[in-house]
């Protein structure tokens, strides 16, 4: 090797280490942006098909023979008419916190309280647990909201709602006094004295049917989702471009010498 290409052949020794981290970096970065396009399809077609369920006709609540053949998947969100008696005594409640700091309404409540999960025990003994609204932390005591405690047989419109996983972070339930933080129907139905071959492996949210005395106000379930990805796509492939075009100067310095 003759002495002017030794110093070029060292300068070029010396971009292997910089090329394989930028390489690295950079399969990641376009896999991170890939990765968010997927969740947009995903969120978007979400948003869809919350949008169609929660908007159609009301349809009866599938018989205990189909609770198998439901999931998330197929029947969340559906819209569906339960008829039953409710068991008032086997209140449990689901911490909430309600309202929207972005969209404030002042005909819809906000603040700490609970959504109401109570069994509503259908013709064939079967039971659905029905959310049947929010209530504030003072008004969590039965005691206090009597009139809404409704007897006799009733119609509950709602749309059908899935367990959600518990979370690393979520906080300990109380069993004793049934107030939960995850919607763990399994735990929520035993601490309520149901069987769980005979209680919806489902729930049902009440719409914003007004109920006798105020409490609890229903129609509470959340329909808007947050849908950032494309964004966070662009930053990502953003940041790919960028990695290449610092690099580009990077070695073109480093083989001038500088």
């Amino acid at each position: 090797m003759s002495a002017p290409d030794r110093p070029r052949a060292e300068r070029l020794k010396s971009l292997v280490v910089p090329g394989v981290v930028a390489l690295v970096t950079l399969a990641i970065l376009v896999t991170l942006g890939t990765w968010q396009l997927t969740r947009l399809a995903w969120k978007t077609s979400l948003i869809a098909q919350v949008e169609e369920r929660s908007r159609a006709a009301p349809v009866l609540v599938p018989g205990r023979e189909a609770w198998a053949t439901m999931s998330a998947e197929r029947d969340e969100y559906r819209r569906v008419t339960v008829s039953g008696r409710f068991r008032h005594e086997a209140e449990a409640y689901l911490f909430h916190v309600a309202g929207d700091s972005r969209q404030a309404d002042r005909n819809r409540p906000t603040g700490q309280g609970y959504f109401v999960l109570t069994p509503l025990v259908l013709a064939d003994g079967s039971s659905v647990i029905v959310n049947r609204g929010f209530v504030p932390t003072e008004r969590r005591d039965p005691a206090s909201r009597r009139e809404g405690l409704a007897a006799g047989d009733v119609t509950i419109t709602g749309l059908v709602r899935f367990p959600e996983a518990r979370s690393a972070f979520a906080a300990v339930d109380d069993t004793v006094r049934r107030i939960f933080y995850t919607r763990d129907l399994a735990v929520i139905a035993r601490t309520q004295g149901l069987a769980a071959t005979t209680t919806a492996p489902f729930s049902v949210d009440a719409d914003a049917t007004a109920v006798a005395g105020g409490w609890p106000v229903g129609g509470e379930t959340r329909l808007s989702f947050t849908n950032r990805h494309l964004e966070y796509a662009v930053t990502w492939y953003g940041l790919a471009l960028t990695l290449v075009g610092v690099f580009v100067v990077f070695a073109r310095q480093r083989l001038k010498g500088r």
